[in-house]
């Protein structure tokens, strides 16, 4: 199976600002992103899963009139720190979260273990499908983590994968 992972084009957003799960508008720039992420795409797709936040499914809708959505497939939830900056959080907080984010849950949040174990379950049912071409529009975190499974690294090192807006990865998962 060709699986094509594609992160959502730019949202607009302040720096600093923590937006896992927060809903955000898409940068004026999206019409020129979409055509860039389409040139990548030499292939139509048997299925296409989106993430259910807003900048997904429009760039889902835009390259398939039709798919799924996968609440698997949304960013790390930062709980109370949704929609605050780096530098607003309680600093030890941050400190013990950023100490150990694999087990760690951000306050009303998730840890990266328990996206893990989501996106995961997510990717092993997609490995079960009949799909040749599969198409997945979704976030740098869930990309980074379906990454971190196909290619065995450990997620203490997954930040370590960068992923840039709209960019599209190709992976393949073998039956």
């Amino acid at each position: 199976m060709e699986v094509y992972l594609i992160r959502h084009t730019t949202p607009v957003f302040e720096p600093g600002l923590i937006y896992g799960r927060k809903e955000l508008l898409l940068h004026a720039d999206f019409e020129s992103e979409l055509a860039a992420i389409r040139s990548q795409l030499d292939t139509d797709f048997e299925i296409t899963y989106s993430s259910p936040a807003f900048r997904c499914t429009e760039l889902a809708r835009a390259l398939s009139p039709t798919f799924s959505t996968d609440f698997r497939l949304q960013e790390l939830d930062f709980g109370e720190w949704e929609g605050k900056t780096w530098d607003t959080v309680d600093r030890r907080a941050l400190q013990v979260w950023m100490d150990d984010y694999v087990n760690v849950r951000t306050p009303g949040g998730e840890s990266m273990m328990q996206m893990y174990a989501r996106v995961s379950e997510f990717w092993s049912e997609l490995g079960q499908s009949p799909y040749g071409k599969v198409a997945i529009v979704t976030h740098a975190g869930v990309i980074r983590l379906i990454l971190s499974i196909v290619n065995e690294i450990a997620l203490t090192n997954i930040f370590d994968i960068k992923v840039a807006y709209g960019e599209v990865i190709r992976v393949r998962i073998s039956k």
